[in-house]
């Protein structure tokens, strides 16, 4: 059951990756920190987060990609979100979005040119996601930088 005075989050791992264990760890630690969570598992398609969205009133999507391939996976996800009439949802990507040794910098830079508001390296403690969902979706403290 929701909690309509909470935040709703949509979340899963994109594409082809069946990396389950990070991705149960996230929704356990977002739910502890006071969110709604729809979680849709591993395999999940652009449209699959999309539709969610739209049933639940979701406030954010989440993605985690864990084989490398998310670059590919999520080309073209803001567009498709703005067609299906969530314009303004702020996207969150993380985990290991590339394939090979990348500086982050760059990948951030591309993951945001594609439309994601924040993006998280490899190995990002939950802690710093929350911190980012709670500074934009409730308007609370400051994120950390995750390059800290």
């Amino acid at each position: 059951m929701m909690d309509e005075n909470k935040k709703t989050l949509v979340m899963g791992v994109i594409g082809a990756d069946v990396h389950a264990v990070g991705n149960q760890i996230l929704s356990y630690a977002f739910r502890e920190a006071g969110f709604n969570v729809i979680n849709l598992g591993v395999m999940v398609s652009q449209e699959e987060y999309i539709q969610a969205a739209i049933e639940t009133a979701a406030d954010c999507i989440c993605v985690s990609s864990l084989y490398g391939h998310g670059e590919l996976d999520c080309q073209g996800f803001r567009e498709k979100c703005d067609e299906a009439g969530l314009k303004d949802i702020p996207l969150y990507i993380g985990g290991n979005i590339v394939v090979g040794k990348q500086p982050f910098e760059e990948v951030e830079r591309r993951f945001r040119a594609m439309g994601f508001n924040r993006v998280f390296g490899p190995g990002t403690p939950p802690e710093v996601t929350i911190a980012a969902l709670k500074e934009d979706l409730l308007g609370e403290g400051h994120a950390p930088d995750p390059a800290d």
